[in-house]
C-alpha cells in the first residue's frame, strides 16, 4: 500500500521550493469565494480552485484555472467514493505523512507551513490533498483485489497460464526470515519522546550482529519489543518496508523509521531463493499490482466516476 501512496502522492507533488511563489495576496478570503462547480452534492468554490492553482504553480506545473478546476472535481469524486466505501484516513496518518514530507525535503514542519502559506496553497489544502491521495490508494487496492477475485490472489489457473506464456518456467522469489524491533511510543507521548526513541533505536541498530543476539542486547531497555516475523516471500513484504528490506543482505538491519507504534527497524535473519506454486502465485500477484498498473486502474476508475456524476459548472 505504501508504494501505491508514494506513487500517487509523493511522486506527483514534489514541491519546487526554488520556484517563484504565487503571492498569497492573490488568493481571496474564503468567505468571499463563490461556488463555481457542484459535484453531485459537493460545492467547489473559487477559493478552492485558487488554492489548487497555487499548488500547481508551486510544483511548476501549468494548466491554470481550468486544470485546477478539473483536479478539484476529481478530488471531490474521490472523496465521495471513499465515503461510499467507508475508507477513512486518520488525522494522525495525515500528520505523519505531512511531517515525513517536510523531513524528506530538509524542512521543519514550521518551514513547510510557511511555504504553503506564502504560496497561497495553505496547510489545510495540502493536508486535504494528502487525505484524498492516501484514501484513493486504498480504494484502488480494493478495486484491484475485487477484479482479481479469490481474496485478491491470482488463481492457480491464471498462474499456470502465465507460466506457459513464459515457457513453462516457474518464477522464483527471495524468502526472508525476518525480525522486527519496535521502540514503543504511546500516541499521547509522540511529541515528547519520539526523537529520543529514535536515537535509542539507532544505537541498538548499530550494535546489531544477528537475530540470535537481538533480545540479549535489547535486555534492560524499556518498552522495546522484539518480534520474530517468520518466513516472508519478497512479494509479500509490507509495502512500507519492502524497499528497505530488499536494499540489505542477510545479517543486516534496515534503517530506522517512525511508525504509528513508535520507532522500528527490521532485521534479515536469513534469505534464500525459492520456487514453487505458491511463489508463482505471489510473483504474478505482485506484477498485477505494479504502480503503472494501478495508475491505469486509477484513470479508468476516475473516468467511471465522472461519467456517473452530476457535475454542474457555474
Amino acid at each position: 500500500m505504501k508504494k501505491v501512496v508514494k506513487g500517487l502522492l509523493i511522486g506527483t507533488m514534489a514541491l519546487a521550493f526554488a520556484a517563484a511563489f504565487v503571492p498569497a495576496a492573490s488568493i481571496g478570503p474564503a468567505q468571499a469565494s463563490e461556488i463555481r462547480v457542484i459535484v453531485n452534492d459537493t460545492p467547489i468554490t473559487s477559493y478552492d480552485i485558487q488554492r489548487r492553482q497555487a499548488f500547481l504553480s508551486l510544483q511548476q506545473q501549468g494548466g491554470g484555472a481550468e486544470r485546477a478546476t478539473n483536479e478539484m472535481i476529481d478530488q471531490a469524486l474521490r472523496l465521495q467514493e471513499m465515503q461510499r466505501l467507508n475508507v477513512r484516513v486518520t488525522e494522525d496518518q495525515i500528520t505523519d505523512s505531512y511531517n515525513n514530507f517536510a523531513r524528506s525535503n530538509n524542512l521543519s514542519t514550521a518551514q513547510l507551513n510557511d511555504i504553503l502559506a506564502e504560496s497561497g496553497v495553505t496547510r489545510d489544502h495540502f493536508r486535504q490533498f494528502i487525505r484524498v491521495q492516501m484514501g484513493w490508494a486504498q480504494v484502488l487496492q480494493a478495486r484491484a483485489q475485487f477484479q482479481q477475485g479469490a481474496g485478491g490472489r491470482v488463481s492457480e489457473q491464471e498462474a499456470v497460464r502465465r507460466m506457459m506464456e513464459q515457457g513453462g518456467e516457474k518464477p522464483s522469489a527471495t524468502e526472508y526470515m525476518l525480525q522486527q524491533v519496535i521502540f514503543v511510543v504511546p500516541a499521547a507521548e509522540r511529541g515528547a519522546r519520539l526523537a529520543q526513541r529514535r536515537r535509542e533505536a539507532e544505537q541498538l541498530r548499530a550494535r546489531f550482529q544477528g537475530c540470535e543476539s537481538t533480545r540479549e542486547i535489547a535486555r534492560g531497555l524499556i518498552d522495546v519489543t522484539v518480534r520474530d516475523l517468520g518466513r516472508v516471500l519478497q512479494p509479500e513484504l509490507p509495502p512500507d518496508w519492502k524497499d528497505r528490506i530488499t536494499a540489505i543482505q542477510a545479517g543486516q538491519a534496515t534503517t530506522v523509521r517512525d511508525t504509528d507504534r513508535g520507532v522500528e527497524f527490521i532485521a534479515i535473519c536469513s534469505a534464500r531463493e525459492v520456487s514453487d506454486d505458491h511463489v508463482a502465485q505471489m510473483v504474478f500477484q505482485a506484477e498485477s499490482q505494479t504502480e503503472s498498473g494501478l495508475q491505469d486502474l486509477s484513470e479508468t476508475y476516475q473516468a467511471e466516476l465522472r461519467e456517473r456524476a452530476n457535475i454542474n459548472r457555474r
